[in-house]
C-alpha cells in the first residue's frame, strides 16, 4: 500500500522538479550556477584584451623611441668654435687695416703711389734735401711693411695650436654625435675652420707681397733718385 502511494505522489510531481535537483548538484553550489562554456569565453576575452593592451604598449614604445631619435637628431653640439673663428678673422682684419703708409685700398694706391714712388723727377729735380727726405719716407714705408707682414704671420702662427685642438674636438664630436644635426654642425664647423685657415694664408700672402712690392718700388725710386742727383750735379 505504501509503495502505491509513493508511486502516485511521484507521478504527480513536475518533471522539472525531479531533474533540477541533480543539475543543481552538478553545476551549482550554494545557489550559484557555474557555466563552463561561459567561463571559457570569459578567459578568451581576457586573453584577447591583454593582447590588445600589449600591442598598444609596443606601439607606444615605438613612438617614444621615434620621438627620442627625433630629439637626438635635433640636439645641438655642446659647444661651438664659430665665435672663436670670427674673433680671429676680425683680429687679422684689424691688423691689415692698421697698415701704415700705402695700405690695401685700390684708390689709396692709385692716389699715393705715384707721389711716393715717382717714375721720374722731370728736367729739374728737387733739391738734395727734398730727395733725401723722400728717400727716408720710402725706407720707412718698406720697413713698416715688413714689420706688419711679420705681425700678421705671427698672429696666424699663434692660432695654429688652437686650430689643431679645435679640429681634434670637432672630429671627436662628429664621431660621437647623438644625431644628424650634430654631425651636420660638426662638419660645418670643420669647413669653417678650414675656410678661416685659407683666409689667414691669403692675409699672410697679401701682407708679404705688399712688403715685397713696396721694397721693389723703393729700389726703383732710389735708382731714379740717383739719376736725378746725377743730373742735378752735372747741371750745377
Amino acid at each position: 500500500m505504501k509503495r502505491l502511494i509513493i508511486s502516485v505522489v511521484l507521478s504527480c510531481l513536475p518533471v522539472t522538479l525531479i531533474t533540477t535537483q541533480p543539475a543543481a548538484a552538478q553545476f551549482g553550489f550554494g545557489g550559484v550556477v557555474y557555466d563552463p562554456a561561459n567561463h571559457a569565453q570569459n578567459i578568451l576575452t581576457a586573453v584577447r584584451t591583454l593582447q590588445q593592451i600589449n600591442q598598444q604598449i609596443q606601439q607606444l614604445t615605438h613612438e617614444i623611441e621615434m620621438l627620442e631619435n627625433m630629439a637626438r637628431d635635433l640636439e645641438n653640439l655642446p659647444d661651438s668654435i664659430a665665435d672663436d673663428i670670427l674673433r680671429r678673422m676680425r683680429r687679422i682684419d684689424e691688423l691689415m687695416r692698421e697698415a701704415e703708409g700705402i695700405g690695401y685700398g685700390v684708390e689709396e694706391i692709385e692716389r699715393e703711389y705715384e707721389v711716393i714712388y715717382p717714375e721720374d723727377y722731370g728736367a729739374e729735380p728737387p733739391s738734395q734735401a727734398v730727395l733725401v727726405e723722400e728717400a727716408r719716407a720710402r725706407w720707412r714705408q718698406s720697413r713698416t711693411a715688413y714689420r706688419e707682414s711679420l705681425i700678421v704671420t705671427a698672429e696666424v702662427v699663434s692660432t695654429a695650436r688652437a686650430d689643431s685642438e679645435n679640429l681634434d674636438r670637432l672630429i671627436g664630436d662628429s664621431q660621437s654625435a647623438a644625431g644628424n644635426l650634430q654631425v651636420l654642425q660638426a662638419g660645418n664647423q670643420i669647413e669653417a675652420l678650414q675656410t678661416q685657415q685659407l683666409m689667414q694664408i691669403e692675409s699672410m700672402m697679401a701682407s708679404h707681397y705688399r712688403a715685397e712690392a713696396l721694397e721693389r718700388a723703393r729700389e726703383l725710386a732710389e735708382a731714379e733718385r740717383g739719376r736725378a742727383r746725377t743730373r742735378s750735379f752735372l747741371g750745377n
